[in-house]
This record gives structure tokens, sequence and C-alpha cells, in this order.
């Protein structure tokens, strides 16, 4: 069953249809991929379903609750955390001090008593980069960057990470490890709806995948049938590679 969910999504900027009833399903302990061409509409479409964008019509389910007018922060803390396309970590602080601003912002609403430093220095653990915690994020590599950004987001205790290009910047190994983070990931329960143009990753790393063009969901289906579809191939596809070893 779906924990996040769109129903007819429609946005548009003037003339342009960026969006056109696009849906889509996303569910606890799976990978969902979202695909398509440069300016298909897939970032418009994670700014709907996190609150930065409101659509013309439409809506977003979360956990059964239409959420389509709920502010970007209280989606938030019902457990639905990103990353951006675009670096958007604090490059002035450390990799840690990243991680740490969004474990304290948590303890706003989660009363749980966790210790926000016991969580960041986990976090960095699992994603695999403790050994530059105390490195300011603007002096790391973009790859690295965004392990801290994931960190970022797995701080709030999501239960929907959507995550935007998540493997840009990352080498063949790191683009491995990161496939490898999120399979575990979801084994735990998580909901992952991932942008993303590496299709050797999509396809070695999501169980279904949608495809968008032109604001439009023109296939749905398993990574088999999205490169078997004639269509998908037209709009985007092309050749794809192999998926990497899992």
């Amino acid at each position: 069953m779906a924990l996040l969910s769109t129903e007819n999504v429609v946005v548009k900027f003037g003339g342009l249809r960026a969006l056109s009833d696009a849906e889509l399903e996303v569910e606890p302990g799976r990978v969902t991929g979202l695909i398509g061409p440069n300016g298909a509409g897939k970032t418009t479409f994670f700014n709907v379903i996190t609150g930065l964008q409101e659509p013309d019509s439409g809506r977003v389910i979360f956990d059964g609750t239409d959420i389509t007018n709920t502010t970007p922060y209280k989606r938030a803390r019902m457990g639905i955390a990103r990353t951006f396309q675009k670096l958007e970590a604090f490059s002035s602080l450390s990799a840690r001090e990243n991680v740490l601003v969004a474990a304290e912002q948590r303890r706003a609403w989660d009363k749980s008593g966790f210790n926000p430093g016991v969580v960041a220095d986990k976090l960095l653990a699992r994603v695999g980069i403790a050994d530059v915690a105390d490195f300011m994020v603007g002096t790391l590599p973009t790859g690295t960057a965004r392990l801290v950004e994931l960190a970022r987001a797995l701080a709030m205790n999501p239960r929907a990470l959507l995550l935007d290009e998540p493997s840009s910047g990352l080498n063949e190994e790191e683009t491995e490890e990161m496939a490898k983070l999120l399979r575990a990931l979801v084994l735990e329960g998580l909901a992952v709806l991932l942008v993303e143009h590496d299709m050797s990753f999509v396809m070695g790393t999501c169980e279904k995948i949608y495809v968008l063009d032109f604001g439009q969901v023109i296939a749905i289906g398993s990574p088999e049938e999205i490169q078997g579809n004639a269509m998908v191939q037209s709009a985007y596809l092309g050749t794809v590679s192999a998926p990497a070893a899992g």
C-alpha cells in the first residue's frame, strides 16, 4: 500500500503545463524511480510533493491524509524529507554540523529523548563519510557533499525520502555504495523516491519506475518493463547500459 501518492497533479507556469494529471505511488520498503528528459517536470513534481510548489489542481496524499495545502515544515514533521539537485548544504559548516542542524530541528517535535550528536555521528558513519566529519562542506568534493545532504535528510527520521540526483558527483565505487545503502534503508521500511539520470544506477536500484515526459507520466513498470518500452526508448532511454551489480 502506498505511503505517499499524488492524484491528477497539474502545474502551469504561464502557458507552459509543467505537470499534467501526474500520478505516482511510493511504497514503504521500496525504491521507486522517477526518470525522464531534462525539463520533463521531475523537480517540479518533487516541489509539489514537499510543498515548495502549489499545484493548480490535484492532490498529494501522505499516509491517508490529504496534505496538498500543508506547509513544507509540517510535511517534514510528518516524515517527508528530501535532497536537492543543486547542493543546499551549509558550506561554511562542517559535515557534522550540517547533520546536527537537522537533528536539532527534529527535537522541536520528536520527544523521544534522542541525542542529536549521537545521531549525527551514526549517520555520517552510515553514509560512509565519518572521516570528513570535521571538514567544512565547502571544501569537500561534490559527491561527498551530496552524502552530507543525505545524512542530513536522514537525521529528520523520515518515513519517505525524496532524492534528487543523489549519484551526481559520485564515482563508480561511491555510486555502488549509495545503491547498497538505499537498499538497506528500504529494508528498514523507508519509502524512497529517486530522481536520477544514471540509468545503470536506476535500473539496478529501483523496483518500480515512473517515466515523465513533457509533464506526463508515459510509462510505469519494473526496470525490465521500462527498458523494453518502445515509447520510453524513443522519448528518453535509447540504449541503456547494464545495471550495476548489487
